[in-house]
């Protein structure tokens, strides 16, 4: 099976349409960008964010990206961001992603465009998975095919193409063609948590279990995914809102204990909130009992609340 058979995204795609696509110079967002051009999408924008971390290399990737956007005769956007400047108290990763998605809201501002491909291939997906379980996640998490986000006011769609397809198959589909790529010599630094996963934890799991973790993981989060749907379809059809959006309690209080969480974590996010770790929504599980506290604190500055047989999020900040 050729590698653009496995890209389901591929089948249900028009090729006429306008997609921004984000480029760093690797093996990955290159690869994606050749099977896009292959395919026969030609409204495309390549954007391409320099976060200046890596000094004369930085300017290299950025260069070889301009060249690669008119070489495939696609547009291209090229930013730059100092990331260490942004980071006030965050981590380096946490920075980098803000700077992107901050640059990917202007590009989609100027090109009139909210869809946005990334490279997150199957690879990332485990790494993802894994450490989202380790900080106390609901499940076996990973990133979606498709992700809404608001930037500076502005909603994204971030679409993800490649997440069945292993990053050795990409770096094969290249070498096949003669396709050039910049190496980045930080990726293989024993420094950010991604790449102690890929580098350390991953082949020591390997080698434990005598299988593919990477795979497994992936399976795991493809799982994970398709029981969160069965779930969602059996809390629409328990009639859980009042007219003001509020959970109802008495028919809250007749699922069965996995099914409450599972509707709290789905109240929750639906409204955009954050972190929604198992301790916040062990918490929000007790607001059921009357006996508990009314109210609990939740990330940023707001609160749950019950009263009168409702619960509802207290969107006013709290006082410092």
């Amino acid at each position: 099976m050729s590698l653009e058979a496995e890209i389901p995204w591929l089948a249900r795609t028009r090729r006429s349409g306008r997609w921004l696509v984000a480029v760093s110079g690797g093996a990955d967002s290159v690869a994606l960008l050749h099977l896009l051009v292959a395919e026969g999408f030609r409204n495309l924008v390549v954007c391409h964010l320099d976060h200046r971390l890596r000094g004369r290399a930085s300017t290299e990737d950025a260069r070889f990206v301009r060249r690669l956007a008119e070489k495939l005769g696609v547009k291209c956007e090229i930013g730059r961001d100092d990331v260490r400047a942004r980071m006030d108290g965050e981590s380096m990763e946490t920075a980098a992603r803000n700077a992107r998605h901050a640059f990917f809201a202007r590009c989609a501002a100027k090109h009139r465009c909210r869809r946005i491909l990334l490279a997150h291939h199957a690879d990332d997906q485990a790494e993802t998975v894994l450490w989202n379980l380790l900080r106390g996640s609901h499940g076996m998490k990973g990133m979606r095919g498709e992700q809404a986000i608001t930037v500076a006011g502005r909603e994204l769609l971030l679409v993800r193409p490649l997440l069945g397809l292993r990053h050795s198959a990409l770096v094969a589909w290249l070498e096949e063609r003669g396709h050039r790529w910049r190496e980045d010599a930080s990726n293989h630094e024993p420094v950010a948590i991604r790449n102690r996963l890929r580098h350390e934890v991953f082949p020591l799991l390997d080698e434990i279990s005598g299988r593919d973790s990477a795979a497994a993981f992936t399976r795991g989060a493809e799982d994970f995914a398709a029981c969160g749907e069965i779930e969602n379809a059996i809390l629409d059809c328990a009639n859980l809102l009042d007219p003001q959006g509020r959970l109802y309690l008495p028919a809250l209080r007749k699922l069965p204990p996995v099914l409450q969480r599972a509707a709290l974590r789905k109240f929750l996010a639906d409204r955009k909130i954050p972190s929604l770790d198992r301790p916040l929504l062990e918490r929000a599980v007790e607001m059921l009992d009357p006996a508990n506290p009314a109210a609990i604190n939740l990330p940023g500055g707001h609160r749950l609340r019950r009263r009168a047989g409702r619960i509802w999020i207290d969107t006013r900040r709290r006082r410092a």
